[in-house]
């Protein structure tokens, strides 16, 4: 795991990288305290777990948070500090996946046909309350 601190403040993490070839059994990507939560499981045949549903509990969240999973094609991240000055250029392939809890963040696709799941904290409310473009 990659994990990208502001420089700014350097004890408060930005972003961080997961690649598919640090999957084994079952890590906790994304920190606890954070809002876009992240795990990664590497199972037998067979495992099962006990069924579940979740409760309902009322939680603040005050920033977007996102995370992009590639399935095919490569992508190059472009992130960025608190103030708007990029910090690292990771390329993801397949299997990898990247996590933005704050700062800024681009990214350029590198391959024609490449498929990305992005995940985000929601509720969205309109990009006026979700976004501040960065010059």
């Amino acid at each position: 795991m990659h994990k990208i601190f502001s420089k700014i403040e350097p004890n408060t993490l930005l972003h961080l990288i997961y690649r598919k070839e640090e999957i084994s059994g079952r890590t906790n990507i994304a920190p606890d305290d954070e809002f876009l939560q992240l795990a990664s499981l590497k199972m037998a045949k067979g495992t099962t777990f006990k069924a579940h549903k979740h409760i309902i509990v009322e939680k603040t969240t005050n920033i977007a948070q996102e995370s992009w999973l590639v399935i095919q094609g490569s992508v190059r991240c472009i992130f960025y500090d608190l103030d708007d000055v990029i910090l690292e250029e990771p390329v993801l392939y397949p299997g990898d996946c990247s996590m933005t809890f704050r700062g800024g963040h681009n990214y350029l696709i590198l391959e024609d046909d490449t498929i990305v799941y992005e995940y985000k904290t929601g509720p969205y409310l309109g990009i006026e309350m979700d976004k501040e473009f960065i010059k």
